[in-house]
């Protein structure tokens, strides 16, 4: 598949995991803005893979990104953000959302394994309780230390 066929839509998303639910692969989902792309990013991505079978991102919007983080973000756009997200080879899909958390796109994906960063409580999971209401499982990541796109970004200004 090439990278920017990755990026997909509701709709072209459905075509693909009724393909992959009916050769039996998990789906593994994960959100996030992914400003600019680091370590941190690429270890929680990785990690996904391993959880499952495919991979999809949910992106953050430059919309949803500025309500989030404030004014200043996202510094890279989400064409942008999305292309270098499809460029990895552990995501199988990236699919750019507009609201503030990715409920609804949860709710419809249903995937198999809903993944954040340790960070994060899993009580504290937008789409936790679908997930596992669905027979799915949430995972926790670790977080590579003092790696983030705020630290990135404050050393930079330096």
């Amino acid at each position: 598949m090439d990278v920017a066929e990755k990026i997909v839509g509701l709709t072209e998303l459905d075509r693909l995991m009724q393909h992959w639910r009916g050769v039996g692969d998990s789906i593994v989902f994960a959100n996030g803005c992914f400003d600019i792309l680091h370590v941190g990013h690429v270890s929680l991505l990785n990690h996904c893979a391993e959880l499952g079978d495919r991979v999809v991102v949910g992106l953050n919007s430059d919309n949803s990104v500025k309500k989030l983080k404030g004014d200043s973000r996202p510094i890279n756009n989400q064409d942008s953000r999305a292309l270098i997200l499809a460029s990895l080879k552990n995501v199988d899909a990236v699919i750019v959302f507009d609201e503030e958390t990715p409920l609804e796109l949860i709710k419809h994906i249903l995937p198999n394994v809903l993944v954040k960063g340790g960070d994060y409580k899993e009580s504290d999971i937008v789409g936790a309780d679908i997930v596992k209401a669905n027979g799915g499982k949430i995972a926790i990541v670790p977080l590579v230390a003092g790696v983030s796109t705020t630290n990135l970004i404050n050393n930079i200004k330096e």
